[in-house]
C-alpha cells in the first residue's frame, strides 16, 4: 500500500479544498488532496457564479493566476422585480463593493492548474475513501486510487472539504454532532440556454405566479430558473412552455423582455438549509458543503466556503509552524458565526421572494411587507447589499 506523509490530507478537491491547499503551500505546509470525482466532472460541474468581493480578493492575495478579471463580469448590483415594476441596487453607491460572476467550475479550472505547478499530489477518481484516529495526532485517510492500488495518507490535520455526501462528516460522533435541517416547500426549475444576457445584472423577480431568477453565465451562455413544485418532472415541459412561463414571471409596464434561444439543460433542484455543529472534532476540521449547505437565492454557498478556508488556513499555519494548536480551537466557533448570518440572508431572500403554497394570506402580505420595507428604505438597502456582496471574510 503506497503510504504517503503529510501535514494536512485535504479530502475534496473542490474550491475550498484546493483554496486550502493552495494558502497551505504558500506558508510552507505540505497537503495531500484527494476526491471522489474526476478532474473533468469537477470542471464541467455547473454551480453557482457569484462571487463575492472578499472571495475575489482572496483569489488575488493568493497569488492564484485567476481569470475572474478577463473571463468573468463585475456586477455593481442586482435587481429586484416585484409584480412588474424593478428595483436596482447598485452596490458601489450602497456599500462601496461589487460582485462578480465567474462560474464555479472556472474556479476549479484556476486553482488546479495552480496546484499542478506546485507538483504536489492530488489524487481524482479515488473510491472508498475512509478515515480513521482523528481523535490523535496521526489520522490518516484511506482510499482506492483509480488505478486500482490502496492509497494511505498519514497526516497531522484531517481536512474535510467533501461536499454534502462525503464520508468525513459522519466522522464526528453522534454524541458530538448537531445537524440543523430545514426544508424548503418549493423547488427551483433551471435551465441553461444559448442566447446573449437579458440584463446586465441579475434580476430577482416576484409576481403572482411566483418567483424568477434570470440569471448569466457568459455571453452566449444564460442560465435562469422559476419556482416550482419539489415534485415536477423536467421532461414533462416543453422549451416553449418553459420560456412562456418563464416570462410571466418578469412580464411588466416597462415591457422588458427575455432573450430566448435554445435550452441545452433543464434540472429541477430542491431548496434545503443545512448546518453541522461543531466543524470540528480531534484532528478533523470541515469546510464548505460538508458542514453546511445554503439555497443559491443569497448566493452564499461558494462563499461561505471560501469564508471557511480564510478562518483555517491561518489557523493551521500557525498549529503547524508556530506549534500554536490553540490556534484551531475556535475554528468552529467563528466560521458557524458567519455560516448562520448567511443562513439567515439566505432564508430571508428566499422567503420574501417565493409564493408559499402552504402559507395564509396573512403570511403571503406580510413577507410582501418585508420586502417593501427593504425596497423603500435606505438603511434596508444598504443592509441587502451588506449581505450580498459579503462581510469581511476571516
Amino acid at each position: 500500500m503506497p503510504e504517503l506523509q503529510t501535514d494536512v490530507a485535504i479530502v475534496g478537491a473542490g474550491p475550498a479544498g484546493l483554496m486550502l491547499a493552495h494558502l497551505v503551500h504558500n506558508a510552507g505546509i505540505d497537503s495531500v488532496v484527494i476526491d471522489n470525482r474526476s478532474r473533468d466532472d469537477i470542471a464541467h460541474t455547473h454551480r453557482a457564479g457569484i462571487l463575492e468581493a472578499g472571495s475575489v480578493r482572496m483569489l488575488e492575495a493568493a497569488g492564484v493566476d485567476s481569470r475572474v478579471h478577463t473571463a468573468g463580469h463585475r456586477h455593481d448590483g442586482i435587481t429586484i422585480r416585484v409584480d412588474g415594476t424593478s428595483h436596482l441596487f447598485d452596490f458601489p453607491e450602497l456599500v462601496g463593493e461589487s460582485v462578480w460572476l465567474y462560474p464555479q467550475n472556472e474556479i476549479f479550472v484556476d486553482l488546479a492548474a495552480a496546484r499542478e505547478r506546485t507538483g504536489r499530489p492530488i489524487h481524482y477518481s479515488v473510491s472508498d475513501t475512509r478515515l480513521g484516529d482523528i481523535e490523535s495526532e496521526r489520522p490518516w485517510v484511506a482510499a482506492t486510487t483509480v488505478d486500482g492500488e490502496e492509497l494511505r495518507i498519514e497526516a497531522r490535520y484531517v481536512v474535510g472539504s467533501d461536499g454534502s455526501r462525503g464520508p468525513c462528516r459522519a466522522m464526528i460522533p453522534d454524541t458530538t454532532r448537531q445537524r440543523y435541517f430545514h426544508e424548503y416547500p418549493f423547488a427551483w426549475f433551471g435551465i441553461l440556454c444559448e442566447a446573449p444576457p437579458s440584463h446586465e445584472v441579475l434580476v430577482y423577480s416576484r409576481s403572482e405566479r411566483g418567483f424568477a431568477l434570470i440569471s448569466q453565465r457568459s455571453d452566449t451562455v444564460q442560465r435562469m430558473y422559476f419556482q416550482t413544485s419539489p415534485g415536477t418532472d423536467a421532461a414533462d415541459w416543453s422549451d416553449d412552455r418553459i420560456w412562456t412561463e418563464l416570462q410571466s414571471r418578469v412580464a411588466g409596464p416597462d415591457g422588458f423582455e427575455l432573450r430566448t434561444g435554445t435550452i441545452t439543460d433543464k434540472t429541477v433542484l430542491p431548496f434545503r438549509s443545512a448546518v453541522t455543529e461543531p466543524m470540528q472534532h480531534g484532528s478533523l476540521f470541515l469546510a464548505g458543503d460538508s458542514a453546511h449547505t445554503v439555497p443559491p437565492t443569497g448566493a452564499k454557498g461558494l462563499n461561505l466556503a471560501f469564508a471557511d478556508v480564510s478562518v483555517l488556513a491561518p489557523a493551521l499555519i500557525s498549529a503547524l509552524k508556530d506549534s500554536d494548536a490553540e490556534a484551531l480551537a475556535g475554528y468552529s466557533q467563528t466560521a458557524t458565526k458567519r455560516v448562520w448570518k448567511a443562513q439567515n440572508f439566505s432564508y430571508q431572500m428566499t422567503r420574501m421572494l417565493h409564493a408559499d403554497p402552504g402559507q395564509d394570506a396573512f403570511e403571503t402580505k406580510r413577507s410582501l411587507g418585508e420586502l417593501h420595507s427593504i425596497l423603500d428604505s435606505e438603511h434596508g438597502r444598504r443592509y441587502l447589499a451588506e449581505c450580498y456582496t459579503g462581510w469581511p471574510n476571516g
